[in-house]
């Protein structure tokens, strides 16, 4: 018997102007919008009936104003911790850019090749191996703090980082998690 199993919500942040306008966000800091505001009250929802003790946020704004939305409905939470290691892919020089200005400079081969290739880092930025490298981290130290405090965590995080925790927790292939669509409303659950 591998004894009690703990639970984690994993969910994206709600929309930016920077997700609507088709911008590289990165790590760039930025607030969620009114709809971001209304992704984050569906998750909320959706994690009505589920009890976390522990969450998780990054840095970036929002991601915390998304989990304190969340937050709301959770009076048994009681530890927020910040762990940039679940923090958006840095898209290096593309961060601020729009996504079809970055094709008009640069061809639509270019773009894909900084947007959606494994390996491939955009100036001064990450590939998703990178992300990859420091999600795996934040997974296994994860593991270990759930099983030795008895807790369940909810986690606010980010579309690439949210693809790589999913791509280990679900054993999937690099070309799977790369076409994915990450929902600004969805939450992801995990056993540990």
């Amino acid at each position: 018997m591998g004894g009690r199993k703990f639970k984690v919500y994993l969910f994206r942040h709600g929309q930016t102007a920077f997700n609507r306008d088709g911008m590289f966000t990165g790590w760039t800091d930025s607030r969620i919008t009114k709809k971001g505001r209304e992704d984050a009250k569906i998750v909320s929802e959706r994690l009505k009936k589920k009890k976390f003790q522990v969450a998780i946020h990054t840095r970036l704004t929002r991601s915390r104003e998304t989990l304190d939305i969340v937050m709301k409905d959770h009076p048994e939470c009681v530890l927020v911790l910040e762990d940039d290691r679940m923090i958006e892919r840095n898209y290096g020089r593309l961060n601020r850019f729009l996504h079809w200005g970055i094709v008009k400079k640069f061809g639509a081969k270019k773009y894909d090749e900084w947007h959606r290739s494994w390996d491939t880092r955009p100036p001064k930025g990450e590939s998703f191996a990178d992300v990859e490298v420091r999600v795996r981290s934040f997974i296994k130290d994860l593991k270990k703090f759930m099983k030795k405090n008895k807790v369940n965590v909810a986690i606010s995080a980010h579309g690439n980082s949210i693809r790589l925790f999913r791509k280990i927790m679900e054993k999937e292939s690099q070309k799977e998690a790369i076409s994915w669509f990450i929902p600004y409303d969805g939450v992801f659950e995990y056993s540990i």
